[in-house]
């Protein structure tokens, strides 16, 4: 479906403005203003400023080995190449390589011209001035994404509430099928949700770090963790006593998922479940054992996987 974003938006509305301010100085050579807008929008406000600072850069770093070369040689194509083996490698050095695209743009008006003047300088300046400054303007504006990211971290919850599903029946359920799409979905959830929250880091100058990038971080360590229990408990065919107690554990869990940080309570169920199971009686049978060993690894991953839950501050339910 086609659809038209609001960087979209933002770019055509600054190229238009840019130009349009350009010409109303009678600028030469007005639509790089445009050229430069379009440039330095970017997704998010820190990169923004960083591309423009780095454009800002470029383009007096070409102002100046324009005039030494220009008129400190001569004008000829040959001069630009000569140029540009040196400027661009000094771009690289002075970490100014997004305004070379930029500043190769003031480069070729100062080389059209045929004598580098003040009046010119000055005009070219006007140029960067002006696409830098529409372009920052622009990018003031950022939509807010607590919406998207409450959404992420609502579908995050709801598939491990799922997969915790799946173990619990598995533990209870002799012959279960399961096709584990949810796996697929979780990872490419937490995926977007972790780069929806470093955009929001970036669109905010002085926050350096977000709640919810660190939950979708809590989050994926858990799933790891998730991935690697899973197999275990598929691979159980028969059930034990142990069965029914760490179901019934599984069960209170996934009811419990939230952002909120209970994960001390869980800790301590789980203890008085492994005290348990050690004043049970031994396995009687190589299956048993078998089992019994399968679910002692899932208790310890458990606790694992608590454990970083714990070690997450918590956010509001």
């Amino acid at each position: 479906m086609f659809k038209i974003g609001y960087r979209t938006v933002k770019t055509a509305l600054g190229t238009t403005i840019a130009v349009m301010l350009a010409q109303f100085l009678q600028l030469d050579n007005y639509v790089s203003a445009g050229i430069i807008t379009v440039l330095c929008i970017k997704v998010t406000k820190k990169k923004s400023l960083k591309s423009s600072w780095e454009r800002l850069l470029a383009c007096t770093l070409a102002i100046v080995f324009s005039f030494v070369f220009f008129e400190g040689l001569t004008y000829h194509p040959i001069i630009i190449g000569l140029m540009l083996i040196v400027f661009i490698p000094t771009t690289v050095l002075v970490k100014a390589t997004e305004g070379i695209v930029t500043s190769v743009v003031i480069i070729f008006h100062l080389y059209t011209a045929d004598k580098i003047t003040l009046q010119l300088i000055g005009n070219e300046f006007l140029l960067i001035f002006i696409g830098i400054g529409v372009a920052l303007i622009m990018n003031l504006y950022m939509p807010s994404v607590d919406g998207k990211l409450k959404h992420f971290q609502q579908q995050i919850e709801e598939n491990f509430a799922a997969i915790f599903r799946e173990i619990e029946l598995y533990l209870i359920v002799e012959d279960r099928l399961w096709d584990g799409s949810e796996f697929i979905k979780t990872a490419e959830l937490i995926n977007d949700a972790k780069t929806t929250a470093f955009r929001d880091v970036e669109n905010h100058f002085l926050r350096l770090e977000n709640t919810y990038y660190h939950y979708f971080e809590m989050r994926e360590q858990q799933f790891e963790i998730i991935e690697r229990v899973v197999p275990l408990i598929t691979s159980i065919h028969i059930s034990v006593e142990q069965s029914k107690i760490i179901a019934d554990f599984v069960q209170d869990l996934r009811v419990h998922i939230n952002p909120g940080n209970t994960a001390h309570k869980f800790l301590a169920q789980l203890a008085e479940m492994k005290q348990t199971f050690e004043n049970m009686e031994l396995p009687q049978t190589r299956e048993e054992f078998e089992v019994r060993a399968a679910l002692y690894q899932f208790v310890r991953e458990m606790e694992r996987y608590l454990i970083i839950k714990s070690q997450f501050k918590g956010m509001s339910v």
